[in-house]
């Protein structure tokens, strides 16, 4: 490595890159299902009541489905109070004074139990709600958090095969870096060989090697992901506070760095350790006596 520089600096840069993009693209699909996850805590069902129900009934409804042991909590909100709400908010006072009726229902706000409050538990909880013979409509606008969860769900198996296939390519760039070190110390594994040197001796350097380049192609790509995330920090900082998001990137933090370089020293390893299987073989002390 100290005779090559330049290729082994190489060497690191592409180990780097192709370590740093499956790892970013996992940190930001893990940032999106945190969000995700988040907006599932906080979803609430809209129950609205057939317009005919009184609001005894209502209440007495609101409490049989508080009593239900999957609903945190369910708030009534009556038809006077909702078209109160809706003057105070709309502006349209001088219109809701020519209405003869109330146009709107009781509606009854459900609050899901915190070990509820995923697409799957919503789902069976709306079904409940709606199996009630006063219940004319209910609503929960999990949809698009469903396909939102479905989509991520398909794009972090894709980062995963990207991720095989990436590291597969790591393993071949280390084991044909090794190979040229092997064909250029040939003569120096002939005579280790000749003098009693066993193939574990002779491996151990070029195993040495190849894990050493995994750790320098492993701090590489945490370089890369640390610069990555600084540079996007603040544009998406500010995009989220457009939305009022919480959606913010996640580092890898001291366990994630740790882990990534040990795994790029093990790809490195596994990759000289392929070439060295390989090749070394072919080299016996015969060639000299051939030669």
């Amino acid at each position: 490595m100290r005779r090559a520089p330049v290729a082994s600096a190489m060497t690191w840069a592409v180990m780097g890159v192709a370590l740093a993009l499956p790892v970013a693209l996992l940190l930001l699909l893990s940032s999106l299902q945190g969000v995700s996850a988040g907006w599932e805590s906080t979803a609430r069902i809209t129950a609205y009541l057939a317009m005919d129900i009184p609001a005894g009934r209502a209440q007495a409804l609101a409490q049989e489905i508080a009593a239900d042991g999957r609903v945190e909590g369910v708030q009534l909100i009556e038809r006077e109070q909702a078209l109160e709400e809706f003057r105070r908010n709309s502006g349209l006072d001088d219109a809701l004074d020519f209405l003869q009726d109330n146009p709107l229902p009781h509606t009854l706000l459900i609050t899901p139990e915190e070990s509820v409050r995923t697409a799957e538990g919503v789902q069976g909880l709306v079904a409940f709600v709606s199996g009630m013979q006063a219940v004319e409509q209910v609503q929960v606008d999990l949809g698009w958090l469903q396909r939102l969860n479905a989509m991520t769900d398909i794009l972090t198996r894709a980062t995963w095969v990207l991720a095989l296939l990436l590291g597969g390519a790591v393993v071949l760039v280390i084991g044909n870096t090794v190979r040229l070190a092997i064909e250029n110390r040939r003569d120096e594994i002939l005579v280790a060989k000749l003098v009693g040197g066993t193939d574990a001796f002779v491996r151990r350097p070029f195993l040495y090697t190849g894990a050493w380049f995994g750790l320098g192609g492993g701090v590489v790509a945490w370089l890369l992901i640390q610069l990555s995330l600084w540079w996007l920090s603040g544009p998406i900082d500010r995009l989220a506070g457009l939305y009022r998001s919480e959606f913010a990137l996640h580092g890898l933090g001291f366990d994630g760095a740790l882990g990534l370089i040990i795994v790029a020293m093990l790809l490195g390893w596994l990759g000289a350790w392929v070439a060295v299987k390989r090749h070394l073989d072919d080299i016996e002390p015969g060639e000299i006596a051939g030669g």
